[in-house]
Order: structure tokens, then C-alpha cells, then sequence
């Protein structure tokens, strides 16, 4: 399976809990931090639902 790596450039200051959650869910700690994660309808949904607070760089 195709893995996507997720790096977050926005702060999860002054967000809504479950956006806060989502990101941590990731795996995201810090701007600037990257995961990579295995491509899945679950992944993708939580990308959507951050997606003003994370860049994705598929491979």
C-alpha cells in the first residue's frame, strides 16, 4: 500500500478539541514535524478534517 507523509504547518492553538485530537492522533507534536502514515479512507478523514493545519506529500 501507498504510504503519504503529513507535515503540519499551523499551531493547534486556539482550535476546536476534536481538531486538536486529529493532530495528535497523526502523530504531529510541533510545527514543522512530518509523519508518514499508510494510505487509507481513515487517514484521508482525518487529513480532511485538518486540512487547513497540514501539508501532504504523497509518494
Amino acid at each position: 500500500m501507498a504510504t503519504i507523509k503529513i507535515k503540519q504547518i499551523r499551531s493547534i492553538i486556539s482550535k476546536t478539541p476534536n481538531q486538536i485530537k486529529n493532530i495528535k492522533a497523526l502523530g504531529l507534536k510541533r510545527i514543522g514535524h512530518v509523519v508518514e502514515k499508510e494510505d487509507s479512507p481513515q487517514i484521508r478523514g482525518m487529513i480532511r478534517k485538518v486540512e487547513h493545519m497540514v501539508e501532504v506529500i504523497e509518494e
